[in-house]
């Protein structure tokens, strides 16, 4: 299932995380000195103990992974934005993608492609990259299965050029932006500076950045530098193999 995010965001993700009747989930939204400008949804939170950093921008967005759906048990619910969820409409929950940006899913088993824009978060399940709303999974032939694995593709914000005619403001590149994955956090630097000299003599490139999580200095230990997600994601996978089960990819400033 989904979503998080202070105040009104917040409230929302426990109000739908509690009426879902599944799994428990225990969510927190992660407030740093260099985030206080930053919108409720683009926070960083974390679900179960798992942190997510939402994405600044959808530049360079290129994902594989599996999808799920959500219907009737969430319709006329609050979102992740606080719209009211229409089960009909062509929209979806990510985990990190910015609020409002529209996305091509292909369902790569079919061939079938739908474009729908990212209102929500989610999905909270380990393996799965995108939650559809009942519309969007029956154009991709995923309400059947259940489940089934996709592309996903950022296309931008929606805007109006020509009558009948939809456009999106796309980024120059799909192949911009900067990644890491970030293996570990530890109170004490020794132990932060040690795994980075390790990560770094296996794979070429790790760091240690500085942060604050409820007053508390952490440091944290990223390893290498990706030009897309998907490149990340495919390394974060080679990181939890490796031993570092909680890796998770952070876009870079």
């Amino acid at each position: 299932m989904r979503r998080s995010l202070p105040g009104l965001f917040f409230a929302l993700l426990l109000l739908l995380l509690a009426a879902c009747g599944g799994p428990t989930y225990t969510t927190r939204v992660i407030d740093t000195p260099e985030g206080r400008e930053l919108k409720g949804h683009q926070k960083p939170y974390t679900v179960n103990g798992q942190r997510y950093d939402p994405l600044r921008s959808h530049e360079g967005f290129v994902q594989e992974g599996t999808a799920s759906w959500y219907g009737a048990d969430f319709h006329g619910k609050k979102t992740s934005n606080g719209e009211t969820y229409n089960m009909y409409a062509m929209t979806a929950a990510h985990k990190t993608l910015p609020l409002g940006v529209f996305v091509r899913v292909t369902n790569t088993a079919t061939g079938k492609q739908a474009t729908v824009r990212v209102n929500d978060r989610g999905p909270f399940v380990k393996g799965r990259i995108i939650d559809l709303s009942f519309a969007a999974a029956k154009a991709l032939d995923v309400v059947g299965p259940g489940t089934a694995p996709v592309r996903v593709e950022a296309l931008g914000y929606q805007e109006s050029d020509t009558p009948g005619q939809v456009v999106y403001r796309q980024p120059v590149s799909y192949d911009i932006g900067h990644f890491a994955v970030q293996v570990g956090a530890f109170t004490v630097a020794d132990n932060a500076n040690r795994l980075a000299a390790q990560l770094r003599d296996r794979y070429g490139a790790a760091s240690v950045q500085q942060g604050y999580v409820g007053g508390q200095l952490f440091y944290r230990v990223r390893a290498g530098n990706y030009t897309s997600l998907e490149a990340a994601e495919t390394a974060r996978a080679q990181y939890e193999r490796a031993g570092y089960p909680s890796s998770f990819v952070v876009a870079m400033e």
